[in-house]
Order: structure tokens, then sequence, then C-alpha cells
């Protein structure tokens, strides 16, 4: 098995190896590196703080079908990139290098 290493991101591969072991669920075919890259893009540029899943599909490019859409999800909600709950999805991934300095030098209470 090939793998093609993009900074930030981990190999699909990876994520369909981590779906299937982790979640104990047979897939007989997983999202493409493309279309997490799609759905991430999408979440992150979107005006709304919160979005439903027919939102979604809606904007998107592309028709994805919906157990594809579950399986990125649950990976953009692992790596701490979304909050999905039963109906709307939310994107809280911030990569302002200042805030995290801010979040690693400040005091818990």
């Amino acid at each position: 098995m090939r793998s093609i290493t993009i900074p930030g991101l981990i190999n699909i591969n990876l994520l369909l190896l981590w779906n299937i072991q982790s979640k104990k669920q047979n897939f007989a075919y997983g999202p493409t590196l493309n279309t997490v890259l799609l759905v991430e893009d999408t979440l992150k540029n979107i005006d709304k703080i919160v979005i439903t899943l027919a939102e979604l599909k809606k904007i998107l490019p592309k028709k994805i079908n919906h157990n594809t859409l579950k399986i990125i999800f649950e990976y953009l909600e692992d790596n701490n990139k979304i909050i999905a709950g039963t109906k709307e999805i939310t994107w809280i991934h911030n990569r302002n290098l200042n805030l995290r300095k801010a979040i690693d030098n400040g005091l818990e209470l």
C-alpha cells in the first residue's frame, strides 16, 4: 500500500484503517482524500456558525453519499475540527498561532 503524506493531515489510508479497526465496522469503500478535503474546506469557509446536514449537502459542489459523510464527520470530530450534533455541525478548529500560545500559557481556573 503506497501512502502520500500531506502536512497537517493524515493519510487517507490511515483514516480508513482507523475507522475499520476502532469502530469495528466493515466498509465496502471509504472517502477519498479529495472528498475529505472538499468537505473540510466547505465547512471551514461557510459564513454560518452552525449548519445542518441538509444545508451542507446543498452547498457541496458534488453529491456525496450520506454514509461517506458520516465517516468524514467522525474523522473531523475525532481530530477536534468540528462538533457534530444530531442535526447540526459547527467548525471549531482554529489555526491562529497567537490564540494557541495564549491557551498554552494561560491559567486554568
